[in-house]
């Protein structure tokens, strides 16, 4: 039986990954790129595509490689403990501008990039994996999952609500602000993923495959829940990866800047840690709202109709601060179906890496959790690459400083802008919820 300091210890490692690095590199990233960085709409498209190219062909390495990891300290431990160092310093370096010509910055950018991407591969990936190997009560799984959402939601609130005004307390140019707070966020983050590791236990003792064979890639193509539930996750992390990366946009153009209420000041990290607030709410609710609706895929089919709906209404919005509360309240409304379904997706995948190893007779957990972590890094980066791509042919340029031009925002750019946080996330949860509804998994 797991006790309370483990399963908050096990919350610490997504509030860091979930919490910290992913939720700015999702929200802030493209702004960042485009009008802190100086890279162009183009140079920030192909780096995020390529990026996930990398992750298409490392995330199930690492899988691996974690699963035949044997050490003092377990199997998929070592990862978070000795990871956690390196996690912390690259993010902070990704967060730095250098004072370098635009070949350089591009060099820079890709570089530290990819490297970002690796490491959170090294750590990510075993991390996931370690709900397959903490407990074999299927309930004990629901709970952990359902406080390592309410882990990452919940800082994730902290990181975009204190953003602006962690902003305001640094000053100086928007590139030292976001240098200080690379820094800052990144030595967290290396805290709470070393917690994790030395908070958490390995109690299930898995049956090894000792040698690398291409057959355990193989053996996932022929395995249907594995392929419906990956296919699942790429959809809702390009739910989340439209709505997190335009944000920034939609606040700075259609809305027209920060808007002020007293002495609450709603910039895009503002806006969206109200969404963050109900996710960590909703996401410990998940596991009682799953017993309420009778399987973890019926709960999955209401969380996206839930995400459908109120994701469509907020497209008839009026383009207005006047209207900034109605916002906000479709946000969190929206969020309700985002925090059941997130804890579900995790506890999910244990469930098909208990179906791998009965069907196959070896475990592959770490390799069955590393299409999550690929899955979420494919949805968020390629939706922030297509952000680019479509406001590129929505009409915005570039200026001479390699910002976008304000210029060139006119009323078809705002519309797309709208569209891409309404209407193409709309569309995402419909193909979510079909695919829910086809996965044969139906415990």
């Amino acid at each position: 039986m797991a006790t309370l300091k483990e399963k908050i210890g096990y919350a610490l490692g997504d509030a860091a990954s979930g919490g910290i690095t992913w939720k700015i590199m999702s929200i802030a990233f493209p702004f960042f790129f485009t009008n802190v960085f100086g890279l162009s709409l183009a140079d920030t498209a192909a780096l995020m595509l390529i990026a996930r190219m990398f992750d298409v062909v490392t995330d199930p390495i690492m899988g691996s490689l974690a699963d035949r990891t044997q050490s003092r300290w377990g199997t998929y431990r070592p990862w978070l403990i000795f990871g956690s160092v390196p996690f912390g310093i690259i993010f902070a370096l990704l967060l730095f501008t250098p004072e370098l010509g635009e070949t350089g910055k591009r060099i820079y950018a890709y570089s530290l990039y990819l490297m970002m991407m690796a490491i959170y591969t090294a750590v990510n990936v075993p991390y996931g994996s370690l709900l397959g190997v903490m407990t074999e009560d299927d309930n004990e799984k629901n709970e952990f999952s359902s406080y390592r959402m309410v882990g990452a939601y919940a800082m994730g609130f902290v990181t975009l609500y204190s953003f602006p005004y962690l902003q305001k307390m640094i000053g100086g140019t928007d590139a030292h602000q976001y240098a200080v707070l690379g820094a800052g966020f990144g030595l967290l983050a290396a805290l709470m993923t070393l917690a994790c590791g030395l908070l958490t236990k390995e109690r299930v003792k898995q049956v090894r495959a000792e040698s690398f064979s291409f057959k355990q890639f193989g053996n996932l193509f022929k395995n249907k829940p594995w392929i419906f539930l990956t296919l699942i996750g790429i959809c809702t992390n390009f739910f989340n990866g439209f709505r997190y990366a335009v944000a920034s946009y939609m606040v700075t153009y259609c809305l027209g800047g920060d808007v002020t209420i007293g002495s609450l000041i709603i910039n895009y990290t503002v806006f969206m840690a109200f969404g963050e607030v109900t996710c960590m709410i909703f996401g410990g609710l998940s596991p009682k709202f799953t017993k309420w609706v009778g399987s973890k895929r019926k709960a999955f089919i209401w969380s996206s109709a839930i995400c459908l709906v109120l994701s469509l209404t907020f497209f008839f919005v009026p383009m207005s601060p006047d209207y900034i509360w109605v916002m906000v309240a479709l946000v969190i409304l929206t969020s309700v179906g985002v925090g059941f379904y997130s804890p579900l997706l995790w506890s999910m995948y244990a469930d098909v890496a208990d179906y791998a190893t009965e069907k196959d007779g070896t475990s592959s957990t770490g390799l069955i959790f590393s299409s999550g972590t690929m899955s979420q890094k494919l949805g968020g980066a390629v939706s922030g690459s297509l952000i680019a791509i479509l406001l590129k042919l929505a009409g915005a340029t570039m200026d001479e400083n390699n910002t976008l031009d304000v210029a060139s925002i006119d009323d078809n750019v705002k519309s797309m802008i709208w569209a891409i946080f309404s209407i193409f996330p709309a569309i995402i949860a419909l193909i979510m919820g079909y695919l829910a509804y086809l996965y044969p998994i139906k415990k």
